[in-house]
């Protein structure tokens, strides 16, 4: 890969999750404050990009990979995108906030397929060189937090901004992407039956039963992940936390490091050990969440958000490269959708439904939670999926042909 390339592929990695990054991790505190939204509305809110996720492959399978360009559609799709971003940011209650962000969920989740399915096209050897491009999706999304937190919009009730700030970024992938290296559909004059216009022959790879299993621990580590994601900031904020976006990005800040280690624990670990290191991570963060504080504890609530590297490398970029490798070239952004419905989609969905409630249990009025007892819950659902996993996967993806060699 040249010089040239490999810069455009990072600079687009930095777009796409700042973007993500400029208005998610904030969105749930946005909701309780700005809004008065329940815990359940705001899981709902949350949920919006499982609904994008569960499309995405369909989206995927149907133009990516048959009729249009990878890098074209990203332009599209971050174009209009940045347009319901921009829009989303006057919304002043949640009935007219939510259609929005499940369009526009509906479109960016393809996009996290997208990037990799271009970035992947470029490389000899996915394993080595991916890890330094994606990690800087993680400083896009550091950058973002940082952001927020350094101008105080957290503390002065300003986070309709941070729609605004993602729309900017979205407008300017929009138009960069249409410089981005061609990567044209690798199946556009061959004749194709409906599933494979709608990617579903990347399922093909559930009959591979160590992928099987991979896919099915995907979904269920992503139950207790919505914990997280829905609600951190809000707790962190409720904790009495300073500048709680811009400490998040510590988070990030731990995933950069380990990201860029990815090789060579790949080589040293294999699968199955960083894809249980990075499921077990989520079990101890989830007890120092439960009994930190922003008093003497402080430091648990750091380590806790430190762990995110672990937690986010080793199991969901190990993912999608094992996923990867696996999938052979025909179906490289199928396979990625896949990995994207199952994640993003079917788990978090799940997790919305089961989040949400909970949190609505635990409340204490109107403006507190027993965050202990919300945060031991999902701590407890990821320890026994990292048990079952480690008991019944088996690592055999170095002896297994791609589907295109099949």
């Amino acid at each position: 890969m040249n010089s040239i390339t490999r810069a455009k592929l990072s600079f687009m990695m930095f777009l796409e999750f700042f973007i993500w990054g400029a208005w998610f991790v904030t969105l749930g505190t946005f909701l309780s404050k700005n809004l008065g939204t329940t815990g359940f509305q705001t899981s709902l809110a949350f949920l919006t990009q499982s609904i994008g996720a569960i499309i995405a492959p369909f989206i995927i399978g149907l133009i990516a990979d048959k009729f249009f360009s990878a890098q074209k559609i990203l332009g599209v799709l971050h174009l209009i995108g940045g347009a319901l971003l921009w829009l989303a940011s006057s919304s002043i209650s949640f009935d007219r906030l939510f259609p929005i962000i499940v369009v526009y969920m509906i479109l960016y989740m393809p996009t996290l397929a997208l990037v990799n399915s271009i970035s992947f096209r470029q490389m000899k050897d996915p394993s080595k060189e991916f890890s330094t491009i994606r990690v800087l999706g993680t400083i896009g999304w550091i950058i973002a937090g940082l952001v927020i937190g350094w101008l105080g919009w957290e503390q002065n009730n300003q986070l309709a901004l941070t729609f605004k700030m993602a729309a900017g970024g979205s407008f300017l992938l929009g138009i960069f992407s249409f410089t981005l290296p061609a990567t044209p559909p690798l199946k556009k004059d061959e004749k194709t039956s409906v599933s494979e216009i709608l990617g579903l022959d990347a399922l093909r790879l559930l009959a591979n039963k160590s992928y099987l299993l991979f896919f099915i621990s995907s979904i269920a580590i992503c139950i207790p992940l919505q914990f997280y994601y829905t609600f951190a900031n809000q707790f962190f904020n409720e904790a009495g936390m300073k500048a709680a976006a811009g400490v998040q990005s510590l988070g990030q800040v731990s995933e950069t490091l380990f990201m860029l280690l990815i090789p060579v624990f790949f080589i040293r670990l294999g699968v199955k050990k960083m894809l249980a290191i990075g499921m077990i991570a989520w079990a101890l963060r989830y007890a120092l969440f439960a009994y930190g504080d922003a008093g003497a504890n402080y430091w648990m609530l750091i380590i806790g958000i430190a762990l995110h590297g672990i937690c986010y490398d080793f199991f969901f970029v190990t993912g999608q490269i094992y996923t990867d490798n696996l999938a052979g070239e025909k179906f490289k952004s199928a396979a990625q959708g896949l990995v994207t419905l199952g994640t993003y989609g079917v788990g978090m969905l799940i997790g919305a439904f089961v989040s949400g409630p909970i949190v609505d249990a635990y409340a204490i009025g109107t403006e507190a939670h027993d965050w202990k007892s919300i945060w031991l819950i999902p701590a407890g659902i990821a320890l026994l999926v990292t048990v079952l996993f480690f008991l019944l996967f088996k690592d055999k993806n170095s002896a297994t042909k791609p589907l295109s060699e099949e």
